[in-house]
């Protein structure tokens, strides 16, 4: 079972978007939200840094640095991968197709 929180919650309480990097997206296939895709975050090197599991809506959402990360997902409805640059502070906001 994963430790990750659940990926549909609103942003906890106290996050700070002046302060803390939040970079959130779905998973979606054909246009529409997979669920359980495993997604991935990747550095800037192409390290492994984190993992969730999409919400029941494909949501998804990681706390990280400012810089260029690549997002990848894995799923039954097959695998994509997209790659956001978080400049600073807030929240960056992303859709990963999969096929």
């Amino acid at each position: 079972m994963c430790g990750a929180p659940d990926q549909s919650v609103a942003l906890p309480a106290g996050t700070d978007l002046t302060k803390e990097t939040v970079l959130v997206g779905r998973v979606l296939a054909s246009g529409s939200p997979v669920a359980g895709a495993f997604v991935r975050l990747l550095d800037g090197t192409g390290e492994f840094t984190a993992e969730v599991v999409a919400s029941a809506s494909g949501d998804f959402r990681f706390f990280a640095a400012p810089g260029t990360w690549t997002l990848r997902a894995l799923s039954r409805s097959g695998n994509g991968e997209a790659v956001l640059t978080a400049d600073g502070p807030g929240l960056h906001t992303t859709e990963l197709a999969v096929a």
